[in-house]
C-alpha cells in the first residue's frame, strides 16, 4: 500500500514538473521551437547522421563548405562555448577564437536575432546528447580560403544589428518580418548575387539562383514570379505549413524548409509571416510584360506540335488536356507562374528528376511526379517544357538543350 502511495506521489510529482517546468527548462523549450524555426538541423545534420552533429557539405562557386558539429561536445562540438560565444557567432559572424565566419553561415540574416533569442536556442543546443564527431575540413578554393579577405568583403557586405520594429506597423507584421529577415534567413535563397556572394538591399527577396543545389528561388515581391499581393493571408499561410494551395505547390528546396521548419511553427508565427509576405508584395503590378519568343514561325509551329505530342504522351494524364491540373494533387501549368518564370530551371528540373510536395502532417502522402531523364531525350525534355510554358496562354521564354545540359550542372 505504502510502495503504491509513493509511486503515484512520484508520478503525480513528475507530471507536475512537466506540467511546470522551470525557468531553464522553458528556455530550452523555447530554443528547441526557435531552432525549428531557423531550420538548424537541416545544415548541421549530414545525411543519415546524427542531428546536429554536422558534417553536412554545402556545395558554393567558392568551394565545399561542410557545417560544424553543434552538439555539445567539448571537443568537437561547442561544449566549451559559452552564450556570448554564441551571441558573438550569431551576431558578429565570429567564431569562438575569434575567427570571421565566412557568410556560408547566414549571419548576415542571424545578426537580426535578439539575445534573448540568441541565449534561448544556445540553452536548447546544450541540452542536446553530446556526440562526438570530427568532421572534414572545408574545401573553399583559392583566393577564397585566404580567410583575411573576409575584413574587406565584411566591411563592404555586413552590417550588424538586430531587427528594429518598424513603428508604422503594428506587432504581428514585425513579427513576420523578424522572422523572415533574420531567423527564417529567407534572403540567403530568395536573393540574387554578385561575384563575391553578397546581395544589396535592393536585392532583398528579389530571387535568386540557389548555391550548390541549382534550383532558382523566386522573387518573394514581384507578383510575376512567387508575390503573394493577391493570395488571402489563408492562402499564404496554408502554402506554408501544408505544401499545397489551390495557387501553387511547393517543390525542391522549398519543400525541404516547410517539412523540416515551416510546418512546426505556431498558428500565430506562420499568420504572422504571411501577413509580411503579402505586404511586400500588395504594390506590385503583375501585368508587366514578359519577354518572350513567339511562337510566329513555321520552325517554331512545328516544335510547337512535336511539344503538344509529347506532352499527351507523358503529360496530359496528370496535368489535364488544357494544363488545368487537379487541386491540391498536380498542380496547374495554364497560369501557373513558376512555369512561365523568366529562368526555366526549375520546370526543367522538375520534368528532369520529378519530385514531391512537402510531406506535412496536414499531407502525409503527397503526390509526386516521376523523373523523366531517364525516359527522355534531351531534345524532347527542350520540346515538352517549350511547350508548356507556351501553351494556354502562357508566355515564356523557348528552351533549347543548352538550357537541359545548365540545369544538370552542379557546383563541384
Amino acid at each position: 500500500m505504502t510502495h503504491r502511495c509513493s509511486s503515484v506521489l512520484l508520478e503525480e510529482e513528475t507530471n507536475n514538473e512537466a506540467l511546470n517546468p522551470s525557468p531553464a527548462e522553458q528556455q530550452q523549450i523555447r530554443g528547441a521551437y526557435l531552432t525549428r524555426a531557423g531550420n538548424c538541423m537541416g545544415c548541421h545534420t549530414a545525411p543519415g547522421g546524427w542531428p546536429f552533429a554536422g558534417g553536412r557539405r554545402l556545395s558554393t562557386s567558392f568551394g565545399t563548405f561542410v557545417t560544424p558539429n553543434i552538439t555539445p561536445d567539448k571537443e568537437t562540438g561547442i561544449g566549451y562555448w559559452s552564450e556570448e560565444d554564441f551571441w558573438q557567432a550569431l551576431h558578429q559572424g565570429k567564431s569562438r577564437d575569434g575567427r570571421l565566419l565566412y557568410p556560408a553561415f547566414p549571419y548576415t540574416e542571424y545578426t537580426k536575432v535578439t539575445r534573448e533569442d540568441a541565449n534561448a536556442i544556445f540553452a536548447y543546443l546544450q541540452s542536446l546528447p553530446t556526440v562526438s564527431q570530427v568532421n572534414p575540413p572545408s574545401e573553399i578554393r583559392f583566393p577564397y580560403n585566404f580567410r583575411p579577405l573576409l575584413a574587406i568583403w565584411r566591411a563592404l557586405y555586413f552590417k550588424a544589428g538586430v531587427y528594429a520594429p518598424d513603428q508604422s506597423k503594428n506587432e504581428e507584421w514585425n513579427r513576420g518580418a523578424y522572422l523572415v529577415q533574420g531567423l527564417g534567413h529567407c534572403n540567403a535563397c530568395h536573393a540574387s548575387r554578385n561575384l563575391l556572394g553578397a546581395s544589396s538591399e535592393d536585392d532583398t527577396l528579389t530571387g535568386g539562383k540557389i548555391m550548390g543545389v541549382n534550383w532558382y528561388a523566386p522573387s518573394l515581391i514581384s507578383n510575376l514570379e512567387a508575390g503573394s499581393g493577391h493570395w488571402t493571408i489563408e492562402e499564404i499561410s496554408e502554402l506554408l505549413t501544408t505544401g499545397v494551395s489551390k495557387h501553387a505547390i511547393a517543390s525542391g528546396p522549398m519543400a525541404t524548409i516547410i517539412r523540416q521548419s515551416l510546418q512546426h511553427l505556431s498558428s500565430e508565427d506562420i499568420r504572422a509571416v504571411a501577413v509580411y509576405l503579402k505586404s511586400i508584395a500588395e504594390n506590385e503590378r503583375d501585368d508587366t510584360a514578359r519577354t518572350h519568343a513567339p511562337v510566329n514561325s513555321a520552325e517554331r509551329w512545328e516544335q510547337f506540335a512535336q511539344g503538344r505530342q509529347l506532352y499527351e504522351k507523358y503529360c496530359q494524364e496528370c496535368h489535364g488536356t488544357s494544363g488545368e491540373g487537379v487541386p491540391g494533387i498536380y498542380p496547374p501549368l495554364a497560369g501557373n507562374r513558376s512555369v512561365i518564370l523568366a529562368s526555366p530551371l526549375n520546370t526543367i528540373r522538375s520534368v528532369l528528376n520529378g519530385g514531391y510536395p512537402a510531406t506535412t502532417s496536414a499531407n502525409p502522402r503527397p503526390y509526386g511526379m516521376p523523373p523523366f531523364q531517364q525516359i527522355l531525350r534531351e531534345e524532347e525534355i527542350a520540346l515538352i517544357v517549350s511547350f508548356i510554358r507556351n501553351a494556354w496562354g502562357n508566355k515564356g521564354s523557348w528552351v533549347t538543350t543548352v538550357d537541359i545540359d545548365r540545369s544538370k550542372e552542379s557546383v563541384n
